[in-house]
């Protein structure tokens, strides 16, 4: 039976225009949808009870729907009947309504009445009767956020990185004072020494081996007001990087920039702890090695106050430690030890979470072959129990709930018959029972919970399938019903049509590599294409588009003439640790094999697939690996587009080098080095930089193209004025297309110069 209309008020669910929801999938990047595209997403609006929630559907022409769902009886249907609604609305307003474009965007509904404002007029419209009344004493209806909008569906937690890749180390010291939590103390620093105040401001100094340039800092009280913490600080040695503005906007002199930028191998300031006790005025030094990476320790109390926990990466990402100290003696006893004789991932993806009192610690870690949580017992030490496990990877936590000791995570690659990137959605138990998948159509998935958290609409395409929507119950995973399938038949009937996945095995011949194919609008199987592979084997992650996109990807490229691929070769992250340590101290190898065994099987398969004309591109990252394929793997690839390269992986930010070819720099770092390898050059190269570049040093290029010039070597270098990091922009992007046609097509691009066009801002 149907609520009460008294309550209608209190029942009411507010809602704006459907089409500026910022959730799902299949749009721009500014949120409009894509012309064409239909029912690619859902915005539910949920009901109190959290049984019940309806959508509106955008259709083709401009027309539309609305749909409830009931959760408990796993039934869709339509919200309300349109055609009495239109009809009633005609009759109230002398004005015709049609059902499929009822007159108003934002409404407010609770499945027994509906309200909307039409010209300038708030109605409301009983769903028993279909008389649509008009409200006097209603102004406006209020477009405001949906229930799932206004909840987090997940409290908000901040599990740490292991290491913050941003933190370069080179921040100035805290130095600040410090009040106990009591209030009783205040710490300080004076003279680069620790000194306590009390109540009645007498001060007393507690240290005297503080001096310019080894002062102590980063005071860290104990929750017992009892003790504090110091660090013992030593500064690195920052050096700066420069960048000249040549052709500032405003006019006028050239500018110089200047900023502090940790190379590889660079000194880092570094924090010796120390434990201060208020009582006793006692200095105790903590048996520890110096921190010298990655910033000052953060101290985690455990609950008895004598006792804090911090963990630590070692220079080199081959070793992260979780360290309890004795503030009583200053000795330390190590709880959980992660080593690697290649790299441990510390920077990128990992995940640390300490429990509430800090007795357990929650750990993602490739140690195991793949990448899994892990608890971590604080009190007894060691590895308590692993969480996940299997030849699949976890791709992140979304959640940590210690009352239900559970864990909501997605991962990738435990479905045997899909592509092993797609993500998926599970919850596990702490001790690592209980695994539930919470998705399993075979796509990308993406979930909205319901504000109970009992059920989750799941959203899920890939490249080459639009978006599908379900509801599922989150207690099993169990399917409710089936909502949505995108429309796309408009889409397709315009010329789009999606890329093609493509599986080959790599260099061990039986490892997938998984790419995809975008050809032009007017392909012709009789035709031979030429080929660009568009390349970034940055180790951090995995890069080739799992979802739909609605756009026609790489048209700048296939519209000419082009077959453009893309496809993540080994080295890359998301896939076992063998997988990924192939990128260890040796960054030029970029997964080539991968990739050229890849193209191999493409035109085995496909005739019309030029192995002989084949282009690469990248920027950043990708500009140091489309460089590395003409200089070390020239014999198949012919040309190549490198944009804001790092050219040399020491000269460009330690955070992210350090992680992958390790410390000290070793000659590896030479052998993967672009510019060394300058006098290998074969084919075409083009280089793009922007001068004002904050990622990567302009020098990078700068020097290669130095080098390239040494070794009596032809190619082009596009030296962008005011571009910062990226491909030159317009700019760039059609000199790199002219270059492609002209070293590939054998079509010379048209004359730019041949006529004159003067600038907009010309007189």
């Amino acid at each position: 039976m149907r609520k009460a209309i008294c309550t209608l008020a209190a029942l009411f669910v507010v809602v704006g225009n459907v089409a500026s929801d910022a959730a799902g999938q299949g749009r721009g990047r500014s949120g409009r949808r894509v012309q064409g595209v239909y029912k690619d997403r859902i915005t539910p609006y949920w009901f109190d009870d959290g049984t019940r929630f309806w959508y509106r559907n955008d259709l083709a022409g401009g027309t539309k729907e609305f749909i409830l769902v009931d959760a408990e009886s796993g039934t869709r249907q339509f919200a309300f009947d349109h055609d009495r609604l239109a009809a009633a609305l005609s009759e109230a307003t002398g004005e015709t309504c049609q059902a499929d474009r009822l007159p108003f965007d934002s409404i407010e509904f609770n499945g027994v009445a509906v309200r909307f404002k039409v010209g300038g007029t708030v109605r409301q419209c009983d769903l028993d009767s279909y008389r649509c009344a008009r409200l006097a004493n209603v102004q406006d209806i209020s477009p405001g956020e949906t229930p799932t909008q206004r909840r987090q569906r997940f409290e908000e937690i901040t599990p740490e990185t292991v290491a913050d890749g941003t933190n370069l180390a080179y921040d100035p010291p805290l130095y600040e004072d410090s009040v106990s939590p009591d209030g009783k103390w205040t710490a300080s620093i004076k003279d680069y020494n620790v000194v306590v105040r009390g109540a009645d401001g007498q001060e007393v100094r507690l240290s005297d081996t503080g001096v310019e340039g080894h002062s102590f800092g980063m005071l860290s009280w104990s929750p017992d007001s009892k003790t504090f913490i110091a660090s013992r600080i030593v500064p690195g040695e920052p050096k700066p990087v420069y960048l000249l503005e040549s052709s500032p906007r405003e006019g006028g002199r050239a500018k110089l920039r200047t900023r502090l930028y940790p190379l590889p191998g660079d000194k880092y300031t570094s924090y010796g702890l120390w434990v201060f006790d208020v009582a006793s005025r006692r200095a105790t030094k903590v048996e520890t090695e110096i921190v010298d990476f990655y910033g000052p320790p953060q101290p985690r109390w455990r609950t008895d106050a004598r006792r804090f926990l911090f963990h630590r990466t070692d220079r080199g990402h081959q070793r992260f430690r979780i360290i309890e100290v004795d503030t009583a003696t200053g000795k330390t006893r190590t709880i959980f030890d992660d080593k690697a004789e290649t790299f441990v991932n510390t920077t990128y993806d990992s995940f640390i979470y300490y429990t509430e009192g800090n007795e357990e610690i929650l750990y993602t870690s490739e140690r195991d072959g793949w990448k899994h949580l892990y608890l971590i017992d604080a009190e007894r030490g060691g590895v308590k129990n692993q969480i996940t496990k299997g030849p699949w990877v976890v791709r992140g936590v979304t959640r940590v709930d210690e009352a239900k000791r559970q864990i909501w995570f997605t991962g990738s690659g435990r479905n045997p018959d899909q592509d092993p990137y797609l993500i998926h959605h599970y919850h596990v138990n702490f001790d690592g029972t209980g695994l539930v998948a919470l998705t399993e159509g075979n796509g990308s998935h993406s979930v909205q919970y319901s504000p109970d958290e009992k059920y989750l609409i799941d959203t899920y395409s890939r490249v080459d399938m639009a978006p599908v929507h379900e509801l599922r119950r989150v207690s099993d995973g169990a399917l409710v019903c089936a909502l949505e399938k995108a429309d796309i038949s408009e889409l397709v009937a315009g010329g789009w049509a999606p890329p093609e996945v493509f599986v080959a095995k790599g260099r061990d011949g039986e490892t997938g590599i998984w790419g995809i194919i975008s050809r032009p609008a007017d392909f012709d199987p009789e035709k031979r294409y030429p080929v660009i592979e568009y390349i970034y084997a940055g180790p951090h992650s995995s890069y080739v588009p799992k979802t739909f996109r609605p756009t026609r990807q790489f048209a700048s490229f296939t519209d000419v003439g082009f077959i453009v691929v893309q496809m993540d070769g080994m080295g890359t992250a998301n896939r076992s640790k063998a997988f990924h340590d192939v990128c260890w101290h040796d960054l030029k190898d970029a997964g080539f094999p991968d990739r050229i065994l890849w193209h191999q099987a493409v035109a085995k398969k496909y005739p019309y697939y030029d192995l002989d004309r084949v282009g690469i591109y990248g920027g950043s990252a990708g500009g140091q690996n489309a460089a590395g394929a003409v200089l070390f793997h020239h014999e198949f690839y012919q040309a190549a587009v490198a944009s804001c390269g790092c050219h040399d992986n020491r000269m460009d930010k330690a955070s992210w080098n350090e992680q992958w070819m390790g410390y000290p720099v070793g000659p590896w770092y030479a052998e993967s080095s672009n510019i060394e390898n300058a006098y290998r050059l074969q084919g075409k190269l083009m280089l793009i930089v922007g001068e004002l570049d904050t990622n990567v040093p302009p020098e990078s290029t700068l020097r290669f193209a130095d080098a390239l010039i040494k070794a009596g070597k032809d190619f082009d270098l596009v030296f962008v004025p005011g571009a910062g990091h990226g491909s030159g922009g317009a700019y760039g992007q059609r000199r790199m297309r002219d270059f492609f046609t002209r070293h590939l097509l054998g079509v010379e691009p048209p004359d730019r110069n041949a006529q004159i066009v003067a600038p907009a801002s010309h007189p």
